[in-house]
C-alpha cells in the first residue's frame, strides 16, 4: 500500500480503499485497518512537517518468511520516503537516525515495526532529482521531423 501526502494535502495512490475511508482525529467512530501506518504518519508529520511523505506498506511481500511464522501483524515491513527541511545540514546517518528515533516505540514492540527502509531527502534534493528524471525522459523515441 502507498499513500503519498504533498505539501499537507493528502491523495490516495495504489491503494485497496478509499483515503477518505481512513480513521482521522475528526473521524474516531471509524476504525482504522491499518494504525501503525497511521501512527508512522502522524508521527512523522508532526515532528518532520514533510513536504512529501510516501509510506509503502510491504509487509504482504514478507509475509512469508520464516521470521514472520506466528505473527499476526499485517504491518511490519515499510519503505518511507520523506521530504523534509528538517534534514537540512544532516547526512544520510543522521537523518535515519532521526526517523529511527521517532519511530523506536513501534520497532521495540512485539508485532510492530519489523523493517524500515528510508530514502530521506531535502527539498533541494528532491527538486534536483526530479528535474534529473525529467531531464532523461527527454527525446523518448520522438523525433522533430
Amino acid at each position: 500500500m502507498l499513500r503519498r501526502i504533498v505539501l499537507g494535502r493528502a491523495r490516495a495512490r495504489a491503494t485497496s480503499r478509499p483515503f477518505s475511508a481512513m480513521a482521522s482525529p475528526s473521524s474516531p467512530s471509524l476504525a482504522s485497518q491499518t494504525p501503525l501506518e497511521d501512527t508512522i504518519r502522524e508521527k512523522i508529520t508532526a515532528a518532520l512537517s514533510p513536504s512529501t511523505l510516501e509510506i509503502h506498506n510491504d509487509s504482504h511481500l514478507h509475509a512469508h518468511h520464516q521470521a514472520m511464522e506466528g505473527s499476526t501483524s499485517r504491518e511490519t515491513h515499510f519503505r518511507l520516503v520523506i521530504t523534509s527541511a528538517a534534514f537540512e545540514a544532516k547526512r544520510q546517518p543522521a537523518r535515519h537516525r532521526l526517523v529511527y528515533g521517532l519511530l523506536s516505540d513501534e520497532m521495540a514492540r512485539e508485532g510492530g515495526i519489523h523493517a524500515l527502509q528510508l530514502r530521506t531527502l531535502t527539498p533541494e534534493e528532491e527538486e534536483s532529482r526530479r528535474k534529473a528524471a525529467e531531464g532523461d525522459g527527454e527525446g523518448d523515441g520522438e523525433s522533430a521531423n
